[in-house]
């Protein structure tokens, strides 16, 4: 799990023993009075195991704090919603997982969005998105023939991008090693690097890229986007963290000033997508 959601779980847990204890309940006694295991109770205070809804229930009625009940079981959603199972979402397909986010972007007035080792998927060339959904798509055991649809479905909100009708603006930040981890082969890489040129220069679109040997005040990290100030989505390995929680916006939003300012823009950021292309160029010739 991220460290996020990990957090939040604990948090959660925290909150749990607090009230137990703000009752003047041992352990035992709370078990007596909820009918849960004593070492059920000690495994949920220590984020060890998640309680169901009726334990909650349970839980505040015997601490005398049945008020709280519809809080804490909100919170309790929203706690295992941030961690969602790319398995479990992949079920329903790659096509409809690109699709069903369209919406979001077009309602979005402002994205901001961090990538240390790819480059940001609504700013990905036809021959990079298949590239990387074919690679998502051998990775988590899914038809190869799904990933032109999923291509289309993702490139078909690009325009929101490229064809600036003031509704939507981009802050995006990059490490600069995400432009040489290349997907297609070469002859993809050299049509990303110049669309990444043509974004440095749009008017709606702020695209920073933290230089190589920094000096950095904050390190990498995965990859997270913010829609405006409703949601935050991280992709990670074996799963995606979602949050709506204002605290943990709020951690975001902080974060990625601090990456904000390590990054370069303009023309310095002009130099750097060059910089990978001859990289690039550097190693055809080798």
């Amino acid at each position: 799990m991220s460290d996020q959601a990990v957090a939040a779980r604990k948090a959660f847990a925290v909150r749990l023993r607090d009230l137990r204890r703000d009752a003047g309940l041992t352990g035992r006694q709370l078990a007596a009075l909820t009918g849960l295991h004593n070492t059920k109770i000690s495994r949920i205070e220590h984020a060890q195991q998640n309680p169901s809804e009726d334990d909650i229930r349970a839980w505040c009625i015997a601490c005398g704090a049945a008020r709280q009940i519809p809080e804490l079981i909100a919170a309790h959603r929203e706690v295992e919603q941030m961690w969602a199972e790319h398995r479990r979402e992949l079920r329903a397909g790659m096509v409809h997982i690109q699709s069903r986010s369209t919406p979001l972007y077009e309602n979005t007035r402002l994205l901001r969005a961090y990538e240390s080792n790819v480059v940001p998927g609504i700013l990905q060339t036809r021959g990079y998105v298949v590239a990387a959904l074919t690679t998502s798509a051998r990775v988590h055991g899914l038809p190869l023939e799904d990933v032109e649809g999923a291509a289309d479905a993702r490139l078909s909100r690009q325009h929101l991008v490229t064809e600036p009708t003031g509704d939507n603006t981009y802050s995006f930040v990059i490490e600069a090693g995400a432009l040489e981890h290349g997907f297609g082969g070469d002859a993809v890489m050299h049509e990303q690097l110049d669309f990444l040129l043509r974004v440095t220069r749009l008017p709606n679109v702020a695209f920073g890229i933290i230089p190589p040997l920094s000096g950095r005040t904050i390190r990498p990290g995965e990859g997270f986007y913010i829609f405006d100030d409703q949601l935050v989505r991280s992709e990670m390995w074996s799963g995606g963290f979602r949050t709506r929680r204002p605290d943990q916006i709020a951690y975001f939003v902080r974060i990625f000033d601090m990456l904000r300012e390590l990054a370069v823009y303009g023309a310095a950021a002009r130099e750097l997508i060059e910089a990978a292309r001859g990289f690039l160029q550097t190693r055809e010739n080798s």
